[in-house]
């Protein structure tokens, strides 16, 4: 993955998450208080505002950079878990200046065990963990399918396994608080992985560079 391409995902994260401000903050809405939403799109609206001026020396970089954002102004836990999650992520990647699908997958292990430890939390909590774990599994397995293949077969994983949240009572964040209410609806970050992966997975091939 060239710098190209990382820029491309980072932007269709930020771009995804405003579009989906409303949906997002309603799925949070029903057993936490609403506000998931509103914060992802704050932050990354900031993020874009500063598009031009993030440092571009590497892929590593550039997501550190951009983490360091997020985390600065998205509100609430969300900031420290998602700006964590793209700075493990870029701290991974080292001074790279290109990325193979085994890089991408260690980058996704790292971020993963970054959202572990600052949100005291793991899969099988009702968090995004138990979409992003699924998502990085679906991609390492698929990894010699090619890009596009791997990147298919985590979109619809990742999907499955938001959806299968619904089952779960959220034992971290503010749903907590709703012990067996918060059973029967999705969790909102682990859909929002979901969404996201689609996202990038749907609109990857019209970059027009070869991956």
């Amino acid at each position: 993955m060239s710098m190209q391409k990382t820029e491309f995902v980072v932007r269709t994260i930020a771009e995804t998450c405003i579009e989906n401000e409303k949906y997002f903050g309603d799925l949070d809405s029903v057993v936490g208080d609403g506000d998931f939403g509103y914060s992802l799109a704050r932050g990354f609206e900031k993020l874009l505002e500063g598009w031009d001026d993030l440092d571009r020396t590497d892929p590593g970089t550039f997501l550190k950079r951009s983490g360091m954002t997020i985390a600065s102004r998205i509100g609430g836990t969300s900031g420290p878990i998602w700006g964590t999650a793209f700075l493990r992520a870029g701290a991974a990647a080292g001074s790279a200046t290109t990325l193979d699908g085994e890089q991408v997958v260690a980058m996704l292990r790292a971020a993963v065990e970054g959202i572990k430890a600052r949100g005291q939390s793991d899969v099988g909590d009702k968090t995004l963990l138990d979409a992003l774990v699924p998502l990085t599994d679906a991609l390492e397995s698929n990894l010699t399918n090619g890009t596009d293949e791997a990147l298919r077969a985590a979109a619809v994983a990742t999907r499955e396994a938001a959806d299968a949240t619904a089952a779960m009572v959220a034992k971290r964040g503010r749903a907590a608080y709703t012990g067996e209410r918060s059973r029967g609806s999705v969790d909102a970050g682990a859909m929002a992985v979901a969404v996201l992966v689609e996202r990038i997975s749907e609109t990857w091939q019209k970059q027009g560079e070869p991956t």
